[in-house]
């Protein structure tokens, strides 16, 4: 009797659907199957196998040892055949949904106002992009990447830099007007400052002191739990808040707002990285041609948003 012909390849892009999204259900709305479908697939891939690849509950799936050892195989043959797939296309455009989520401040200030840009020179790429300072699973939201403003965490996500900025303090023209410019670090107990309430938040801000880097505590009447809202409270002449250049450059230029205390600044870093899960280094074409334009777009000199440096605040 002939041997039944097998499609490995998709009983692995439907097991490894089903991890990604946690369930069978979950897993069959997105590659329009039924549910049960999916579970006999799943069945029959752990009866040729001879092993159990997941423990099934009324609330979850956990993998065994060897679901986990198939999962991260599968991803490896997956990727493998999706670089062999795009070597011999190469020629082709990339195409597809690319999901991303990005910071508020930075999706307002750059990704949004560079979207019809990245479109129109990509019309067979959609972007589909939520704005939140809230730091998401990529993996439960399906998200492809994500754009994260400040350090990284260890993980086992892959990131890549695409832009950086100094951190500076800043106070709108009105404000300093009524309660003068602080001329020492050890002034800012006197004034009014708009801090972060966030769980990652440094209740202290660095300064360099007579060639020392120190640190002094701040606590505000205001705190907020995105950089937007401080810029905002900022503007509003609230107080005296602590950003990116890259946020406030503009803001600085066009003299809505004024740095204070640059002879104390440390020129500390904030960096800004596309984060986004990598199998073996290799990405969809439509995520990787994404993420290389927007980090084209944000070097100093090839875009206006990130064109800072005329402002005596390089990005880089």
């Amino acid at each position: 009797m002939a041997r039944q012909e097998i499609n490995r390849t998709a009983e692995m892009e439907v097991f490894v659907r089903v991890v990604e999204l946690g369930g069978f259900s979950a897993a069959a709305r997105s590659l329009r199957m039924t549910p049960s479908a999916v579970s006999k697939l799943v069945a029959r891939l752990e009866a040729r196998l001879g092993a159990r690849l997941v423990n099934r509950s009324t609330r979850k799936l956990i993998l065994t040892a060897e679901g986990q050892t198939f999962h991260e195989r599968s991803l490896r043959v997956l990727a493998d055949l999706d670089e062999a797939e795009r070597a011999v296309a190469a020629s082709a455009a990339p195409r597809g949904r690319v999901r991303v989520n990005s910071s508020v401040p930075f999706g307002q200030h750059y990704l949004l106002p560079l979207a019809p840009r990245f479109l129109a020179e990509h019309p067979d790429i959609q972007l589909d992009i939520t704005v939140t300072d809230q730091v998401i699973d990529l993996m439960d939201e399906r998200a492809d990447v994500a754009i994260r403003v400040g350090p990284m965490r260890a993980s086992q996500l892959m990131a890549r830099r695409i832009a950086q900025s100094r951190m500076v303090l800043v106070a709108s023209p009105a404000y300093l007007a009524r309660a003068g410019a602080p001329d020492h670090p050890d002034d800012l107990p006197r004034h009014e400052l708009v801090t972060f309430n966030f769980a990652r938040h440094c209740d202290s801000w660095p300064f360099l002191i007579d060639g020392e880097g120190v640190f002094r505590p701040v606590h505000g009447r205001t705190e907020v739990g995105d950089g937007e809202s401080a810029r905002t409270l900022a503007l509003a002449g609230q107080g005296i808040a602590r950003l990116s250049v890259i946020h406030v450059g503009p803001d600085i230029a066009a003299g809505r707002l004024v740095p204070v205390l640059e002879t104390f600044n440390p020129a500390d870093i904030e960096q800004i990285h596309a984060v986004y899960v990598g199998h073996g280094g290799r990405l969809p074409a439509r995520v990787r041609v994404f993420i290389d334009w927007l980090a084209g777009a944000m070097t100093v000199g090839r875009s206006e948003p990130a064109a800072l440096a005329q402002f005596g605040f390089p990005l880089s």
